[in-house]
């Protein structure tokens, strides 16, 4: 399990951008299961909506690629580097994320080739599921 400290170590995304509070499974290279839990406080409740709060989808898929990040990133040839975005498909939302939900983050490295590589990702709440996607990225 990775902490908060331990995950910034290996990803470098700071507050307010950092989406994952803990890291409960780790598999270098291969998977990473992560937590966010969802606070009033974030930012972006303040206008996404006023009266009733939601987590933006972008927000979901930007958490699912920072936990696909420690997955990459952990591998000892890829420390110190960043995995950027080089795509996004196939996502498709569920339900909404409000305040006081634990979002489960999971990423499993389905490709690789170089620095190039695919993650399928899946976010759910409380065993159901919020959000999916096929995340590309680049690492350099």
């Amino acid at each position: 399990m990775l902490d908060i400290k331990e995950i910034m170590d290996i990803i470098p995304h700071r507050q307010p951008f950092l989406l994952v509070d803990r890291i409960e499974e780790l598999e270098p290279g291969v998977r990473a299961v992560g937590y966010k839990n969802v606070s009033y406080n974030e930012p972006y409740f303040q206008g996404h909506f006023p009266g009733e709060p939601v987590m933006p989808g972008v927000l979901q898929i930007e958490a699912l690629a920072q936990v696909g990040a420690v997955a990459i990133l952990s591998m000892e040839e890829n420390k110190g580097k960043t995995a950027y975005f080089g795509g996004i498909n196939s996502a498709k939302f569920k339900q909404k994320v409000v305040p006081g939900d634990v979002l489960k983050l999971e990423c499993e490295i389905i490709k690789r080739k170089g620095p190039i590589g695919v993650g399928s990702a899946k976010a759910t709440v409380n065993g159901k599921t919020a959000c999916i996607a096929e995340l590309t990225f680049a690492v350099q």
